[in-house]
């Protein structure tokens, strides 16, 4: 660990700050996104599945989720545990190469496995139990995202490889979308798979909360109050309004007019392709990858999805799993070696492209297979999905006894 005396209270300060955002993110963000988009007699039970997921995580988190993640590689592919419910690190111990506490690095993370869990929840929504999301989100922590979390970020073989995501292209985004992907199999697709958001305004509003709090997010993986910080938070910010703009273009081409559900839609998706990038490529790369992540997560939505017939309600695939992708791979296309060292394709380094290739496939096929293990043995166990009757008549009054509105 890095000497005591080498602690900056600004740096520590901002990763504060930085994690504050990224919970905001999920809560109050995602659940107000999410839940606009559902039908009024979902809304509920699909802020449920936000709020559970971030406090499921933050307990495993703490317990041993961040031992097995971070800890010293056994073979590359899971941490050696240490330091369960984090009993031996004092408040005194710095994180390794940084100049921030321990124990803020440790919370910093729990809001990032957080996030990713409660991502997946919007491709389920109106039609999977509440008890079984509780145990499914339990599984995947342990079995999906702590492994690939360190395959990645804490010194697993994909690290070793060179493979490179600032904030969680592969790890957050790729792996939630894919991993929505595999439940949606399992459980199936709802009874009317008609999009009828109930709630725009609470759309908006939660859009806006994530964009927010993206940048603790991008520029928080920084972990310093510094120039690499500051050109994240500019990236992330250039992509996704680039990415709002051409969705809201997009929209007018195809249809004639514009739709506040397209302008988040594009938004949220030029967020999640600057994600893996957005400490390693420039301004201008930021440009592209928000403008041209929204063809692929419209070819993904409007071309896709009704092609193989899936059912993903609210586009966790489409747009997490899809800009997801394209934005990794588009790292190994404009990383520039001004801004991090690392360099891209454009900057001669071709072996970099194939190695972003490489882990983008080894995160989706390992989170598509072990997630959809999971939904399989809890299918079987417990049942996933509602009855048919609770599905027409709504979860939020069948599954919780409550009603969004009494009017």
């Amino acid at each position: 660990m890095v000497a005591e005396s080498l602690l900056n209270t600004g740096d520590t300060a901002w990763i504060l700050m930085s994690t504050a955002l990224v919970m905001i993110m999920t809560l109050p963000g995602l659940a107000l996104f999410y839940g606009g988009m559902s039908k009024n007699k979902n809304v509920l039970n699909t802020m449920f599945l936000s709020l559970t997921g971030f406090a499921i995580a933050s307990v495993i988190w703490i317990a041993y989720g961040y031992q097995f993640t971070f800890g010293s590689t056994i073979g590359g592919f899971i941490g050696a545990p240490t330091n369960f419910l984090l009993t031996g690190i004092s408040l005194n111990m710095l994180h390794v190469d940084t100049t921030i506490p321990e124990l803020l690095y440790v919370v910093f993370q729990a809001t990032f496995a957080a996030i990713t869990v409660a991502l997946i929840s919007g491709a389920v929504v109106g039609r999977m139990k509440a008890k079984a999301w509780m145990v499914f989100v339990a599984l995947w922590l342990t079995l999906v995202y702590v492994p690939i979390a360190h395959w990645v970020w804490g010194g697993g073989w994909l690290f070793n490889l060179g493979a490179l995501d600032f904030a969680g292209g592969a790890v957050v985004h790729l792996n939630s979308g894919i991993a929505a992907l595999a439940l949606i199999t399992v459980l199936g697709p709802r009874k009317d798979r008609r999009l009828l958001p109930h709630h725009l305004g609470y759309a908006v509003i939660g859009a806006a909360l994530l964009w927010f709090g993206w940048f603790g997010f991008n520029a928080g993986s920084a972990l310093g109050a510094n120039g690499l910080a500051a050109n994240a938070f500019i990236t992330t910010n250039t992509a996704a309004a680039m990415a709002m703009i051409a969705w809201i273009l997009l929209d007018i081409w195809k249809t004639g007019k514009p739709t506040i559900l397209g302008a988040i839609t594009g938004a949220v998706a030029g967020l999640v392709a600057i994600t893996p990038a957005a400490g390693f490529v420039d301004v201008p790369a930021s440009l592209i990858i928000g403008f041209t992540t929204v063809f692929v997560s419209y070819f993904g939505i409007s071309y896709l999805k009704p092609k193989l017939g899936y059912d993903d309600a609210l586009d966790a695939f489409g747009v997490h799993g899809l800009s997801g992708t394209w934005g990794a791979i588009l790292t190994g296309v404009f990383a520039c070696p001004a801004i991090n060292e690392a360099a891209g394709l454009l900057y001669g380094n071709p072996n970099q492209l194939v190695i972003q290739i490489i882990s983008i496939v080894a995160v989706a096929l390992y989170s598509f297979i072990v997630t959809y293990i999971i939904a399989q043995v809890l299918d079987k166990t417990m049942g996933i999905r509602v009855d048919e009757q609770t599905e027409i008549e709504g979860l939020d009054a069948n599954e919780h006894e409550e009603v969004g509105y009494r009017i």
